[in-house]
């Protein structure tokens, strides 16, 4: 009975070895950005990212209505983006993955001219969460409109 064990293992160990390597390799998963965009289809960029708050001390007279009117509220998750950026396809209302952030971010504001390859966070009205936040270099990536 041993023996006959003995033989077993033997036997399974040489029909492992006869196996062709890339049937015993893992082949890690494919990753696909969203299931019904490929990934070929993604537009990226590395940008400068900022953040900033709707407070009177951080913008004009009405710091919670951005650039094209509309109107920002705490929780909402907006991003203002230099014109280069808008030049580049990254318009209005386009949703856009921010690297190190959860979830999509609304185009809502545009920023100065005298911003490049620049993004800033909305983050309502928490002051400490945008300090944080700091200055960063990140990863963008959004879906180009047809």
């Amino acid at each position: 009975m041993r023996g006959s064990r003995t033989l077993r293992a033997a036997l399974y160990t040489l029909a492992l070895l006869a196996l062709p390597v890339a049937a015993c390799a893992s082949t890690p998963p494919t990753q696909i950005p969203t299931p019904h965009v490929p990934k070929e289809r993604f537009q990226s960029a590395l940008v400068t990212a900022t953040a900033y708050n709707s407070l009177r001390s951080q913008a004009d007279h009405t710091p919670d209505i951005a650039a094209w009117g509309d109107k920002l509220e705490p929780g909402m998750k907006a991003i203002a983006v230099s014109r280069d950026l808008l030049n580049a396809g990254l318009t209005r209302g386009m949703r856009v993955k921010i690297e190190g952030l959860e979830g999509e971010y609304v185009v809502l504001d545009r920023m100065p001219s005298r911003w490049s390859k620049r993004i800033d966070i909305y983050m309502g009205e928490d002051v400490r969460a945008a300090r944080n936040w700091g200055v960063r270099e990140v990863e963008i990536r959004w879906t180009p409109v047809d």
